[in-house]
């Protein structure tokens, strides 16, 4: 093994973990041959439902040279965002990564830093950050990274971290040791699926998004969510979390010590009624450089009187 590139390797993990990322590990750049058959097969089945721009940029989302000139390494790092309160059962839920700030402006701000601190380490590099916003796939790219393996779910799994976990991405133009991929570890359990009341899981590893409760209430923008969908959504109003909670590989998540993920004051306190009668300004209170901004007000008054009008239909 090269100790140079194995002493940059380190250098550029201890940095990452200054900056307050959970994990960093390395993959080589280089065009992600299976990853693509899997994507093309994928659009092709319309398992991104209305999200067309998944199917944009097809040729970068596979080769970070596109993204990058002279890309040769691949650096993944993982942001812990698992909550140490979670809201109350009886109120309409969001997904615990929508507790705090945008974790895509928090994120940025970490890779910026990381590719700053690694210039003035190694010299002028040539390097680009995503976070969950440009054609990059983040999974595929921890997977090779040895970060951890895909689940049964298609979200990334570690032993010892569980899944609440952001992915982050930095692409440079110098070499640095890989780190070798992970073995699957979720052995016979089929937890997710099962547990996936709209059955977007349709087979193990492979999801169909359009189905998902995640792509409902905050991708899908038409007016109304389809009835047939009624009674399905166990009072997620933002995103869902059903697949992670059950997987038994989270009960080793330990709370995150980010300060920009903690909830606003009363956030996890308000019940079905606060909900129900939330009001703009305090919809702009709230979710002030929130990710739940993305579903915008009238979205999530639109899921709120969806999980309403089937609590209604079950009283009667």
């Amino acid at each position: 093994m090269n100790l140079k590139l194995s002493a940059r390797a380190e250098t550029v993990k201890q940095l990452a973990a200054e900056l307050g990322f959970m994990d960093c590990r390395i993959a080589k750049a280089e065009f992600l041959e299976e990853e693509a058959r899997q994507l093309e097969t994928w659009l092709e089945l319309n398992h991104h439902g209305e999200m067309a721009y998944m199917g944009n940029h097809f040729d970068k989302r596979v080769d970070p040279t596109k993204l990058v000139e002279g890309a040769k390494s691949v650096i993944v790092l993982s942001k812990n965002y698992y909550p140490e309160v979670q809201q109350t059962t009886d109120a309409p839920k969001l997904a615990k990564y929508a507790y705090g700030r945008d974790y895509h402006k928090v994120i940025r701000k970490h890779l910026k830093s990381l590719l700053r601190e690694l210039s003035e380490r190694f010299g002028e590099i040539q390097g680009r950050g995503f976070v969950d916003s440009a054609p990059v796939l983040e999974k595929a790219w921890a997977k090779h990274a040895g970060l951890g393996w895909m689940g049964k779910h298609t979200n990334i799994l570690s032993k010892k971290k569980g899944s609440f976990f952001f992915l982050a991405v930095l692409i440079v133009d110098i070499e640095l040791a890989p780190d070798g991929a992970v073995t699957d570890h979720c052995g016979r359990c089929t937890a997710c699926i099962d547990a996936c009341p709209t059955d977007a899981i349709v087979q193990p590893y492979l999801l169909d998004a359009s189905k998902c409760i995640s792509y409902y209430t905050i991708e899908l923008k038409s007016s109304d969510l389809p009835g047939s969908q009624q009674g399905k959504f166990q009072n997620w109003m933002f995103g869902c979390d059903i697949c992670q909670d059950v997987c038994p590989w989270n009960r080793f998540s330990q709370p995150h010590n980010e300060d920009d993920f903690h909830p606003k004051a009363g956030l996890l306190d308000m019940d079905s009624n606060d909900w129900n009668q939330l009001k703009v300004e305090t919809f702009n209170e709230l979710f002030h450089g929130s990710a739940v901004k993305r579903t915008g007000y009238e979205g999530l008054m639109r899921n709120i009187r969806f999980l309403a009008t089937q609590e209604s239909a079950d009283s009667e």
